[in-house]
């Protein structure tokens, strides 16, 4: 998504095929992308540098947003849902093309559509992977209850919700739910929009192109009052050799095999930081310490404004 969306200005083209196509060679297999990630040049640019490479890697991309309506509209009243199963299919079309691929290997709806049933979504998903234009179904940011109901009429592979140290909820019976259903978990912001990496503080300005200009918890006030979680990963991060960043990647990756992280980067020795987490080993102790410590922490600022938030946990 940064590389054409949300985290400021459009990055060049050509370096960013490039970063990608290096993530592959150095074993990174899945890519996440969004038809309104752009809208469409996120798609465009995913399928320029992974042609080449189809065979190696897994490609997911999202549904759910009516991309006619100006994007400009998102900051406004909020994104225009559509999930209706004829638009679910007029998306995987296009997003065929774009990706210059025949199958998508993942379809996530983006946001759950109040005014579309979930079993409506699921079937026309399965319609598509009847057909072998798609080969799993997933959700993201999804309540319990719309994915044991989804679930029924077509497996859902995995869930993609935000989770990471600075926001646990889906420790409150969705991570049991998912467990039960043998459902995976792709967390998104597994670093906390860049937060975790001990890079911003208060001073910490961004971009009008940059959508974390309009999120409560990037306030000055927040950036501030959230350091003492940042300290606590600086700390675990300086016994173990490691950086911020691969603790906090380490921490997800530690607590169920069957989660995830999708941490996204522009740049090289980013992309080398985070794979360099694989490699970190937190032990059951050092997992009860982070715990202990995180649990005398509480995150100040919500994590969307209220328009967004809304569209979460349905």
């Amino acid at each position: 998504m940064g590389m054409s969306f949300s985290y400021g200005p459009p990055k060049d083209k050509q370096e960013m095929i490039s970063l990608m196509r290096t993530a592959v060679e150095r074993g990174i297999t899945f890519f996440d992308t969004a038809e309104v990630y752009g809208p469409f040049t996120n798609e465009e640019l995913v399928g320029d540098a992974l042609a080449p490479l189809r065979d190696r890697v897994v490609i997911a991309t999202k549904f759910g947003f009516d991309t006619s309506v100006d994007p400009r509209a998102m900051k406004g009243a909020g994104p225009v849902l559509n999930s209706r199963p004829e638009h679910i299919r007029e998306v995987a079309e296009a997003s065929l093309k774009r990706l210059r691929t025949d199958v998508i290997d993942l379809f996530y709806q983006h946001r759950v559509d109040p005014a579309v049933p979930i079993e409506e979504v699921a079937g026309a998903v399965k319609e598509l992977i009847h057909e072998g234009k798609v080969k799993h179904f997933g959700l993201s940011e999804a309540g319990i209850e719309t994915i044991r109901r989804a679930n029924a009429v077509q497996p859902v592979a995995c869930l993609q919700n935000e989770y990471s140290l600075w926001f646990r909820r889906p420790e409150e019976g969705l991570l049991q739910t998912l467990e039960e259903l043998g459902i995976g978990l792709v967390p998104y912001s597994p670093l906390g929009k860049g937060y975790l990496t001990g890079k911003m503080d208060e001073k910490t300005t961004f971009d009008s192109t940059d959508f974390r200009s309009t999120l409560p918890r990037f306030t000055s006030e927040a950036l501030k009052a959230n350091q003492v979680l940042v300290d606590l990963l600086g700390r675990i991060a300086a016994e173990k050799d490691a950086t911020p960043a691969q603790i906090a990647l380490a921490w997800l990756l530690a607590q169920k095999p069957w989660i995830v992280p999708i941490p996204g980067t522009t740049k090289l020795e980013r992309l080398d930081e985070n794979i360099g987490a694989v490699a970190v080993e937190l032990s059951a102790d050092d997992l009860r310490e982070i715990d202990s410590a995180a649990a005398q922490i509480t995150v100040q600022g919500n994590r969307y404004p209220e328009k967004l938030e809304k569209l979460t946990g349905r």
